[in-house]
């Protein structure tokens, strides 16, 4: 995306296009068969000092705004592997975050120093069987005993659910609904605990698991914050969530254009380039268009959250748009390619399947149609 960066972002950007060009993309096909990105990757982030970047200084974050990490996510998408991008902001911007802003002192001194060093990898565990975008409905529960939370019950579709050390957990801790959430930090190694691998269509570079409570103990002292406050807590994540997918998706469809449209030039049909027909200069003008309403979008939504505006109704619409672009640029740009766009071995064939996590991820397309039309008075009294 196109902007006035500062010379220390550019600085950020040239030293990360380095480290994935040399060190991430050569090995994104091996990631990808693994079903995980290795802990190197966090270790490398780390040394480079941007694995933390927008967590509190004190405990080894940068202490930076969003804009940071916007470099961040543009360089990462370049390797061609959603997973890759997915696996990082999973664990420094979704689990991490939260305990940063509502850890007690201790929790943060061991969690996000050593998130932000490195040494420990998070996830973040909200969504269940039954509980999706409706947050409220979520069942899992803990109950108080004594020093502890014994936690019962099941979370699905968990990003580094497999590879974590520690979950930020949303569990029920008082009566239905939004008030009765709370939020834990559950180390993976607690007892109680047991994790499945999901196989997934996309976006297999980035592990997802479903993860099982059964008389699971934790130390009370876990606790993020007031005891059933936890709704708030990941209302407040989700708009910086919602803003990664959407920088996240803008990249992921620019790079399908510029495959595109390098294809449409190289390629030859009939005696001249793919480009040389206007049906295919037309189609791809409609990506690019779509592309630069969705930077457009995504931009505006970045300005108001980075100077703390309410911002939930652009920041849904970026969000909507972005993914949406994505999935249909990552239609249109397969299709010039023709068979070697369904070819797990083409990074454009690999991209259009993973386009369609986007718009499920972080809130579906519809849950955004229905803020949208919330937040603007669309909504009959």
């Amino acid at each position: 995306m196109e902007r006035d960066w500062s010379e220390e972002q550019d600085l950020l950007r040239r030293s990360l296009r380095d480290y994935v060009r040399d060190r991430v993309t050569p090995n994104v096909l091996a990631w990808e068969a693994a079903g995980e990105v290795p802990r190197s990757l966090f270790s490398d982030l780390a040394g480079l000092g941007v694995l933390g970047l927008r967590l509190a200084p004190e405990h080894g974050g940068g202490g930076l705004d969003f804009w940071y990490t916007v470099v961040l996510l543009e360089e990462l998408m370049r390797c061609g592997s959603i997973g890759v991008p997915v696996a990082v902001m999973a664990h420094a911007e979704f689990a991490t975050m939260l305990i940063d802003r509502y850890g007690s002192p201790a929790l943060r001194a061991h969690y996000v120093r050593g998130a932000a060093e490195g040494r420990l990898v998070g996830a973040l565990g909200v969504s269940e069987p039954d509980a999706g975008s409706d947050v409220a409905a979520l069942r899992t529960r803990a109950v108080r005993d004594g020093d502890a939370w014994v936690i019962n019950g099941s979370k699905l579709y968990i990003s580094n659910g497999t590879i974590a050390d520690y979950i930020t957990l949303a569990v029920r801790t008082g009566g239905p609904g939004a008030r009765g959430i709370s939020m834990i930090v559950v180390p993976a190694d607690s007892q109680g605990l047991t994790r499945r691998r999901l196989r997934k269509l996309g976006t297999h570079a980035s592990d997802t698991a479903e993860l099982f409570f059964e008389n699971c103990r934790v130390p009370a002292a876990n606790l993020l914050g007031a005891e059933n406050d936890g709704f708030g807590m990941i209302m407040s994540g989700f708009e910086g969530e919602r803003l990664v997918l959407s920088v996240m998706a803008c990249s992921h469809a620019r790079l399908l254009f510029e495959q595109a449209r390098a294809w449409g030039h190289e390629r030859r049909a009939f005696g001249q380039p793919l480009l040389a027909f206007q049906v295919w200069q037309h189609r791809l003008a409609d990506v690019l268009t779509r592309i630069e309403a969705a930077e457009a979008l995504t931009l505006r939504g970045i300005d108001l959250y980075v100077r703390g505006r309410p911002a939930q109704s652009e920041i849904s619409m970026a969000k909507l748009f972005a993914t949406e672009t994505a999935r249909f640029a990552a239609s249109e740009c397969a299709q010039i390619l023709g068979g070697q766009g369904y070819m797990e071995e083409s990074l454009v064939g690999r991209l259009h399947r993973d386009a369609l996590a986007m718009t499920i991820g972080a809130g579906s397309s519809e849950i955004m149609r229905e803020l949208i039309a919330r937040t603007n008075q669309l909504v009959a009294k």
